[in-house]
Formats: C-alpha cells, structure tokens, sequence
C-alpha cells in the first residue's frame, strides 16, 4: 500500500511544508490517525488507543524535521512511533492478554487478537493462540502484529522499526514458528514465510 497523493500532496511534502506551515501537519493526522487506532486498540485497548494516537502525532511533529523525505509514504515511520509507544504500555497488553485467557468465552470484549483468529477455525485454539502472542519475545510481536494489523509490508516494517528487511523476515519466521507450534503446527495466518 503505497502513501495516499490527495489534493494535499504526498506525505513527504505535508512534512516539509509543515516545517513552515505547522497547520499542513494535521492532513497527516487526518490520513492515518484511524489506522494506527485500530492498531494501537487492537494491542492495548480501546481506552489508552486515544492517548497513544494523540501521542504518536505528538512524537511525529516534534520529529517532522528528521524525517527523511525521500520516503513519501510516512505510514512507516508513524506505525514505528506509535509501536515504541506500545512497547512502553507492554505490561498492559501483557495483562489484556491474561484477561483473556480468563475469559475465553466472551464475545462482547473486543479482542486483540481478533483479526488472527479469523483464520482459525477451531475456537477451542484461541486460548493458545492468546499465550503464544503473549509468549512472543516483544520485538517479534511488533513484526508480526505490524505486518498483520498495521498491513505493513517487510519493507515498510523494517523502515517503522529501524531495522533490516532480513531481522524483519527472521523475526516472522520464528513468531510464525511459534505460534503454529502452540497451535499443534496449523498456521493461525495462512502464508508461509
């Protein structure tokens, strides 16, 4: 998915019009702050989502004038902000997940994992599916649940997380690995690494 070109421009320009016209900044919010919502939600929660999107914007406009741009799509580098807020709010997300395992049968809570067992069929696998997310060292998580939930491609991941396109493949593999094995070898996301 490339950076969106409205009548705005693309998004290395609003960045670099923002350094003059901070007020240019706010497309960007416009653009993406619903997607790293429903990402940030998805791994934390509805309640510190809001906090940590407006945080997020916060990070990126102080930053605006480091960004590198020859990158035009900026989705990258805000899912990488908005995924170092996350690692801050680990225990949280740590703690969602254990709520869930205590209560594998509730359907009105929201799950964090809800997009992945979507491809489960058994509802018995979700309990395991929750501790194999949570059993994931934290930076393979991040590589999994921004190429799953963020829909981030390796190249982009790498770019959000400052790291190589060869950690972020390694980093999959083994989060895939893990996850099938604690699904008894079925693979939650139906792709191979």
């Amino acid at each position: 998915m490339s950076a969106p070109t409205t009548l705005r421009g693309q998004d290395s320009d609003l960045i670099a019009e923002s350094l003059a016209d901070p007020e240019a900044f706010a497309a960007l919010f416009d653009r993406y702050s619903g997607m790293i919502y429903r990402y940030v939600s998805k791994r934390l929660g509805p309640e510190p989502a809001e906090d940590l999107v407006g945080e997020t914007f916060l990070v990126a406009f102080a930053r605006r004038k480091s960004y590198d741009l020859t990158y035009t799509d900026a989705r990258p580098w805000l899912f990488g902000i908005a995924t170092k807020l996350v690692s801050r709010h680990h225990r949280t997300e740590a703690a969602r997940y254990r709520l869930l395992l205590r209560t594998p049968g509730a359907r009105d809570v929201e799950s964090p994992v809800e997009r992945v067992l979507a491809g489960v069929t058994a509802q018995a696998s979700r309990g395991d599916l929750v501790k194999a997310l949570a059993a994931l060292p934290a930076k393979d998580r991040d590589v999994l649940l921004l190429i799953a939930w963020a829909d981030l491609s390796y190249e982009e991941v790498a770019h959000a997380l400052g790291i190589p396109v060869g950690t972020v493949r390694s980093r999959l593999n083994r989060a895939r690995r893990k996850v099938r094995a604690a699904l008894g070898d079925t693979n939650p996301m139906h792709e191979e690494a």
